[in-house]
């Protein structure tokens, strides 16, 4: 039986890739180096600041990485005051508290970063627990940081469904044994589908999404109708 939904955060609940590519292009215009969508699709998108730091600009100091690390995120937070969630996205936070299942953030996102996203938001108290990878033993696609939100939430890997929309997050819930649901907001459907997603939707509008999720709770429906209280009463 379901028992949670693992969300990731960037490209996931808010598609922040365009104003990511952005900060990207300008951080590295500085440095003589061009980007297109292609390479950013390729080269950064779902990775960890300090691999793609690593990759691009090799000739960086790890201090002079961070720093840099420091400033492009900066600029993003500055580039990003009025994001919106993909549609459909508060409809299915309404769905999980009817039927009383947990929610746990789950990103490759730095903690500042996170932080800024869920207050602009407005969900800073949606979820029962939040994994950043950089908090954990190894980032997307490793299954770590999913490995870490089973545990936290006590749970096995079949009763979660995982929400992903990059290659490295479809790996990584994939590789943690938890069925992966692709969200095509920044990737190629066929992408998402050929590395482990059993369904890809362009939001959470999807009829598609909501026929399955609903296949997935059953006589819980009568329960989410009596009015039992959340387990999300406070924080």
């Amino acid at each position: 039986m379901l028992a949670a939904i693992l969300f990731d955060l960037d490209g996931t609940i808010v598609n922040t890739d365009p104003i990511h590519y952005q900060a990207w292009q300008d951080m590295l215009l500085k440095y003589g180096i061009e980007i297109d969508e292609a390479f950013y699709q390729s080269r950064i998108s779902g990775r960890l600041n300090p691999e793609i730091v690593k990759d691009i600009l090799p000739h960086l100091s790890p201090e002079a990485g961070a720093r840099f690390a420091d400033e492009k995120e900066a600029l993003f937070r500055q580039k990003a005051p009025n994001l919106k969630p993909l549609s459909g996205f508060s409809e299915l936070l309404a769905w999980t508290d009817t039927y009383q299942l947990q929610r746990a953030l789950v990103s490759n996102a730095p903690r500042k970063n996170a932080e800024f996203m869920l207050e602009v938001l407005g969900i800073k108290e949606a979820f029962d627990i939040v994994i950043l990878a950089e908090e954990c033993v190894a980032g997307k696609p490793d299954p770590a940081p999913y490995e870490a939100a089973l545990q936290e939430l006590g749970i096995k890997a079949e009763q979660a469904i995982a929400l992903e929309d990059s290659p490295s997050g479809i790996r990584s819930a994939v590789s943690a044994s938890i069925r992966t649901i692709g969200v095509a907001s920044t990737h190629n459907p066929q992408v998402l589908q050929a590395i482990g997603a059993f369904m890809v939707i362009p939001d959470f509008t999807d009829l598609h999404l909501w026929t399955f999720l609903n296949s997935q709770v059953g006589y819980r429906k009568f329960i989410g109708s009596t009015g039992v209280p959340s387990r999300r009463t406070s924080k």
